[in-house]
């Protein structure tokens, strides 16, 4: 490792540990972070980095331990624990993966929210777009200021978010998952800006599940397991495969999808129109067909009719005009539940409020879609011994660590939660599996067993639409990639022919040789 600087750090934690119940979420953990350095935070869901991050932010009080900040002079100064007024005060700010902005609003209006007097009866306009466009020429986070952010792009709805936190005079600056909804060159834009950043003396949290962005990005990664800090390295003395081995103290490997011929089709969608609704988008004109033995992947930015498409598979969405077919025939009526009886699996993009109900135990959620069953019924009454029995098999094929079958389901990690649904939709053995956002929000273990389920699905003959942001995802498993652009989608291509810019460009729009009509749109 190569020597630290002899100056005080921007940032200090020493021993700081938190219980909830039985459970150590944070463990005695040390960690500085220096002025002008990004600083990697990684670890498997349920790591404990969530709630390390809560305790600097004031949103939770560590049972032991002491948080230290730069005076500004030199020196360091003791954070008052549970006030995340104090850590703004700091010069600590925080940037999350959802963004937090009021889409009605301007860019002004959010960035400068919160931050006038309580005493003052209006905000100086005049002094605040002054201060903002001062940041926006340092930086090179332009966005338009009088704009409503609900008309921005991802990019620049991200960069409203790092300007509010700049704006409040951050030095320490937490970023979770940043990259998650970006295209490619959104992405190595923002890496651009951090690094002006650091040079200008800021500290960076980068929390990330993408090593490759960890190694290329950050000076060190500091890595939680089980609540306790296994491993911090200088990058470059480090690789994936052992930064993985770390977070999941095991070998990681993360499979590919092979060539195998397709099959008959499964889901063929000709000139399907959908209605724009609050909280959906429309759909113009979608053609798609999706083979047996096949992951038909979509590509594209957050917004542009993905939950639109997967509300149509999944029966929760009706087409205005055109015509779906499943497995040769008329597509069911009757909703997701017709759609379940004929052969679909469904993996929903929000888990917690599509995938499964908290309060239920964790073998109600894995029988929840099998319980019209004839083999579990007996004299037309449920038999509870079949459904746990099933559950239990279930649980231990599948690794889902919960404890408890009777245990509430909410209490589940995210990984165990998104192995539950796929347990519950690949005993089935569905025929079309919708995989919408399947790892959205896992850590690298998680993202390789779920991988793992899908393309031994594909194996079966199981066909797959698979929409996600993840670009790496879409490579490793997709057969053919198309992008949804506006509510229109472009032609499929094989993967063997998807060049990763050009597609991070149909992704933002530039590129409407390949997506039909998106120069109208």
């Amino acid at each position: 490792m190569s020597e630290r600087s002899a100056a005080p750090p921007l940032l200090r934690l020493r021993g700081i540990t938190k219980r909830f119940g039985d459970l150590v979420a944070n463990d005695a953990i040390d960690l500085d972070l220096d002025a002008g350095e990004i600083l990697a935070l990684l670890g498997e869901n349920g790591a404990g980095k969530t709630t390390l991050m809560s305790i600097l932010f004031g949103q939770y009080v560590a049972d032991a331990g002491t948080i230290e900040v730069g005076d500004g002079a030199g020196g360091l100064r003791p954070l008052p624990p549970g006030s995340p007024r104090s850590a703004l005060d700091a010069g600590i700010g925080m940037v999350h993966q959802h963004f937090t902005l009021a889409a009605n609003h301007s860019v002004l209006d959010n960035v400068t929210l919160g931050t006038e007097p309580l005493w003052s009866w209006r905000l100086d306009r005049r002094a605040a777009r002054a201060k903002l466009r001062a940041l926006i020429e340092e930086t090179g986070l332009e966005v338009p200021l009088d704009r409503s952010c609900g008309s921005l792009s991802i990019g620049e709805q991200q960069r409203v978010e790092l300007l509010k936190a700049l704006y409040r005079d951050a030095r320490v600056l937490i970023l979770d998952e940043p990259t998650a909804v970006l295209t490619p060159q959104q992405s190595d834009r923002l890496f651009v800006t951090l690094r002006r950043l650091a040079v200008k003396g800021l500290g960076i949290v980068f929390i990330s599940h993408k090593l490759d962005e960890v190694l290329a990005l950050c000076r060190r990664v500091a890595v939680l397991r089980h609540g306790q800090k296994v491993l911090e390295v200088e990058a470059a003395g480090i690789d994936k495969a052992r930064l993985a081995h770390a977070m999941v103290d095991r070998p990681v490997e993360m499979p590919t999808a092979l060539p195998r011929p397709a099959g008959e089709p499964v889901l063929e969608l000709a000139a399907v129109d959908v209605t724009a609704e609050p909280g959906r988008e429309a759909l113009t004109a979608i053609d798609l067909v999706v083979h047996a033995g096949e992951i038909q992947g979509i590509a594209g930015v957050s917004g542009n009719g993905q939950r639109s498409l997967a509300g149509l598979v999944a029966g929760t969405a009706q087409p205005t005009s055109g015509s779906m077919r499943l497995n040769g025939q008329p597509w069911p009526a009757g909703g997701p539940k017709a759609l379940i009886r004929a052969g679909v699996g469904r993996i929903p993009e929000d888990r917690h409020r599509q995938g499964v109900v908290g309060d239920m135990t964790v073998w109600e959620n894995l029988m929840l879609e099998g319980y019209d069953a004839r083999a579990c019924r007996r004299f037309g009454l449920l038999q509870l011994h079949h459904f746990r029995r099933k559950a239990k098999d279930l649980v231990q094929r599948f690794d889902i660590r919960c404890g408890d079958l009777e245990g509430p389901t909410r209490l589940l990690s995210g990984g165990n939660m998104q192995k539950l649904i796929l347990a519950r939709v690949l005993e089935r053995q569905p025929r079309l599996i919708l995989a919408s956002q399947p790892t959205r929000g896992l850590d690298i273990g998680a993202v390789a067993a779920v991988h793992r389920h899908l393309l031994d699905a594909r194996e079966r003959g199981c066909a797959i639409l698979l929409i996600t942001e993840d670009l790496d995802e879409l490579l490793q498993l997709a057969d053919r990639v198309c992008v949804l652009y506006r509510g229109r989608l472009g032609s499929s291509r094989p993967r063997a022919e998807i060049d990763l810019a050009r597609l991070g460009l149909e992704m933002a729009g530039q590129d409407s040789d390949r997506l039909p009509g998106a120069h109208a749109a």
